[in-house]
């Protein structure tokens, strides 16, 4: 049964809820997250099979499966001292609950950010619930929590109500901006948001809340708080409610990035440490470690955009615009002579295209020899690419590393990390032996009537710090790839018709 929010209804109440679902139905009333809502929590009730169902949940969105998986292998769960590759795993080993409450944390970011219209308002509202999540991530390592995601999806919850307003209702919180004034603290916006619209912000949020059926605990945890010393029948909502309110005041002092902060998150340590049960010094710690996070994980807060970034972040964004033109116009090019050129001149021109198009440190084009049994580069661009030829092959003999598993799926596979430790037993040693200064790279199999005949392979060194690849990527490198097989193909059908002597 969910905690049912009594609020008093006043007409002005009435009216704003009103308003709130009607623009809300008005975009779709959400419908990924009531759809993952419901499916997620009937996979935490206890019904039968519940791991299994959890795991069909989360593999129903390619999305969150990748997201689950990458929190899985984060930092937070290192102490399992294991990879986790399968949702099965992620359910096993952290449980159903942890798993159910990730979701839903993860599910409601993605979908209000759907729905957030173009407005800065609403995308700085929704970085600091992000940030406060970071928060209380961080502060539930420290303590001895049974499910902290649990408490991180309630310190997301807790800005939900200027997450709506924001989001949903613009000109309302214009208002109460104005009408707050100077005092835009929690406690002054809220003065006004009674006066204005007949709702508190916590209220408004609890509300929504309960409209989306979430579980009791989580709209239980939402409440604002004052900090203090643990009073009699202190319970874990109650713990929840304090984590939410401490983790929330830090994202709205963190988010501005400026040197006021420390003083301000020390005072919140020394005022949430009793209620908390964490040292003063601990909980500083895990805060610090959150805006440190949150510096590389946001992208408008202050605290994640110093000028230098910026410019860096704008100078990026060019450049990347620049080469997905090169790789447009290399698939292009490719098109036009698809039927004439022969397999080499395909493979060399998707090679530069890729090479120009993506920045890369070294690109290099595998050809697979069936009468020697191996793969060997035939062309190399980049620094020290052509003396590192002679030095690149191997067996064409199935080995269990990250080659032969984009060969055998026939997929493009991207490593962002090549560095890290609990990755090398992914790495053949031939690769450690002439490519390890990379930082990161991507393998782009050739395959014809699901046999491998050879692959491209392109990365970048320590002097591209972040790299990732967006869709659009994906997808042209797939079009430069079915180009270069498309030539193939068309040799090998040449050769089987051949008069033979």
């Amino acid at each position: 049964m969910n905690q049912t929010i009594h609020i008093e209804r006043s007409p002005k109440a009435d009216a704003t809820l009103a308003l709130l679902w009607e623009r809300i139905r008005r975009r779709g009333d959400m419908p990924g997250f009531t759809r993952a809502i419901n499916a997620i929590l009937a996979s935490m009730r206890g019904e039968d099979e519940r791991d299994f169902s959890m795991t069909q949940t989360v593999l129903s969105d390619p999305v969150l499966t990748q997201k689950v998986l990458r929190l899985a292998n984060s930092g937070m769960y290192s102490a399992f001292g294991q990879r986790i590759n399968t949702v099965s795993k992620a359910v096993l080993v952290l449980g159903t609950e942890a798993i159910g409450h990730l979701a839903l944390g993860l599910k409601l970011i993605e979908e209000l950010s759907k729905s957030t219209p173009d407005s800065l308002q609403a995308h700085i509202e929704m970085e600091k619930a992000v940030l406060a999540g970071m928060v209380a991530q961080q502060v539930a390592s420290k303590a001895d929590v049974r499910d902290p995601e649990e408490a991180v999806v309630c310190s997301i919850l807790h800005s939900l109500g200027r997450m709506m307003v924001t989001f949903y209702l613009p000109e309302r919180w214009s208002v109460l901006q104005q009408t707050a004034g100077e005092g835009r603290e929690a406690g002054a916006i809220d003065r006004a948001a009674l006066e204005q619209i007949g709702l508190t912000l916590e209220q408004i949020g609890r509300a929504t809340a309960e409209h989306w059926g979430l579980p009791r605990n989580l709209i239980a945890g939402m409440r604002r708080v004052e900090p203090g010393e643990r009073g009699d029948g202190f319970a874990h909502e109650d713990w929840l409610a304090a984590l939410g309110t401490m983790s929330s005041q830090c994202a709205e002092t963190l988010w501005h990035g400026d040197d006021s902060s420390v003083e301000a998150v020390a005072q919140l340590a020394a005022d949430f440490a009793p209620m908390l049960g964490i040292a003063e010094d601990k909980l500083v710690g895990a805060i610090e470690q959150a805006k440190v996070e949150a510096a590389a994980d946001l992208s408008i807060a202050p605290l994640a955009n110093p000028p230098e970034k910026r410019a860096r972040a704008a100078l990026a964004s060019r450049m990347r615009e620049a080469g997905n033109k090169v790789l447009k116009n290399g698939v292009a090019e490719m098109r036009d002579v698809v039927g004439s050129a022969t397999p080499g001149q395909m493979m060399s021109m998707a090679i530069e295209s890729a090479y120009h198009g993506l920045s890369f440190t070294r690109a290099f084009g595998f050809l697979r020899s069936r009468r020697e049994g191996k793969y060997s580069a035939k062309i190399g661009l980049g620094d020290g690419a052509k003396g590192l030829l002679p030095n690149l092959a191997f067996d064409d003999a199935y080995e269990l590393n990250v080659f032969f598993a984009s060969l055998g799926s026939d997929r493009v596979i991207f490593i962002e990390n090549a560095r890290d430790p609990k990755f090398a037993s992914k790495l053949p040693g031939w690769w450690k032996g002439t490519l390890s200064a990379a930082r990161c790279f991507v393998i782009i199999p050739l395959c014809t009537h699901g046999e491998p005949v050879g692959f491209i392979y392109g990365d970048w060194d320590e002097r591209f710090p972040s790299v990732f690849l967006n869709q659009t990527e994906f997808s042209l490198l797939n079009d430069l790839r079915a180009l270069v097989v498309k030539s193939v193909e068309r040799r090998q059908q040449l050769e089987a018709v051949a008069p033979r002597a």
